[in-house]
């Protein structure tokens, strides 16, 4: 009777959710692994904090950074549509994180779609680190349902959700209040010592903005703001306009603008190979990053704090927490363009001619 009773139930359970073989559990030496190969689902420090913070920083900057600009923008040139534009794009934060990730692990699409749920839930919870979290966890989940029931326009969907959602509510919020209680330490101690500090601040950001880490997503996860903002900003703008003029010889005006305003990360393969490149944005960072604090006394928000002048936000961050007066403006003029060009290229004058430095080291294929 019982063994009738369970092979009824078997038989239930595959006519149902078509369970492929590759997905039940069997006594076979790696055979969860080779699932795992099979759905993609590989866990390592590269797919989660180098992909998937690359794309949160996508989904940052598609929505929450975007909307900066725009309620900048809008405030300052008296147009309200601009101003409500941009509060209703930074609303959509979580959804655009949790959307720009699963793709980033190559989910499928019911995954990616379910994942604007996941992410609003996140971000919710447990603000941009929350819809990470939750976002990470539920894509992972959902692919490995994904195409493996008859049901799977149900299940799938249902799996992502649940597991995400499930995620964000237990382990984003204490996330959250982890990260939030590092960047308040990062911010009290930069303000009880803004010269050692700032050098700190400006040098590690700008080194992470040039890595293929994301920048962005680290200081709003932080939730940076005041002056340790301030000297981050200044230490990711030197990143970007140093190497953008160190290399102009090599690259022309198209490396220019594509690092000025674009990234510094493009210069990454030219690092691995020349690392004495790195240098002059690097110490120019560390010595500007003390003016920032001491001298200027800059600040910015948290979501322009790690992008420097990529997009001009970083400078839209600056004006959001300083105002717009000519002063201010001379200030981000100095800090975020002028003494990082002259900086930046004064040391690299001095590699040159020693020789650290060669003609071509910097060049890039645009």
């Amino acid at each position: 009777m019982f063994d009738s009773f369970m092979l009824t139930i078997y038989n239930i359970t595959q006519n149902i959710f078509h369970i492929n073989e590759a997905f039940t559990l069997s006594s076979e030496k790696g055979s969860f692994a080779a699932f795992l190969e099979r759905k993609d689902v590989k866990f390592s420090f590269s797919r989660y904090f180098v992909e998937a913070l690359g794309a949160m920083g996508i989904g940052l900057f598609a929505s929450l950074i975007t909307g900066l600009i725009l309620k900048t923008v809008g405030s300052k040139c008296g147009i309200p549509i601009l101003v409500e534009f941009g509060t209703l794009a930074g609303q959509m934060v979580g959804p655009a994180i949790a959307v720009a990730i699963a793709q980033a692990l190559k989910a499928p699409q019911m995954v990616v779609f379910s994942c604007a749920a996941v992410g609003f839930a996140g971000n919710t919870w447990g603000g941009p680190v929350g819809a990470f979290v939750a976002a990470i966890i539920g894509t992972e989940c959902g692919k490995m349902v994904s195409k493996e029931t008859v049901i799977d326009i149900i299940a799938t969907p249902a799996v992502t959700i649940i597991t995400g959602m499930a995620a964000a509510k237990l382990i984003g919020p204490p996330v959250s209040a982890m990260m939030t209680a590092l960047g308040l330490l990062i911010m009290r101690a930069t303000e009880l010592q803004p010269g050692p500090m700032g050098a700190v601040v400006s040098t590690i950001m700008g080194m992470i903005l040039t890595l293929p880490i994301s920048s962005a997503a680290i200081a709003v996860a932080l939730n940076l703001s005041g002056l340790a903002a301030g000297a981050a900003a200044v230490g990711c703008s030197t990143q970007m306009i140093g190497f953008a003029v160190m290399s102009f010889c090599e690259n022309g005006v198209s490396g220019l603008l594509s690092r000025g305003l674009g990234t510094s990360m493009l210069q990454m393969p030219n690092i691995v190979r020349h690392p004495m490149i790195w240098v002059p944005p690097t110490l120019a960072s560390f010595i500007l990053g003390p003016l920032s604090t001491l001298l200027f006394k800059m600040t910015n928000v948290p979501s322009g704090a790690g992008m420097g002048t990529s997009g001009l936000v970083g400078q839209f961050g600056a004006i959001d927490a300083m105002g717009s007066s000519p002063a201010v403006l001379m200030q981000i003029a100095l800090m975020h363009f002028i003494l990082p060009a002259v900086t930046t290229l004064i040391i690299a004058e001095v590699m040159r001619r020693t020789g650290l430095i060669k003609e071509g080291d910097m060049r890039l294929e645009l």
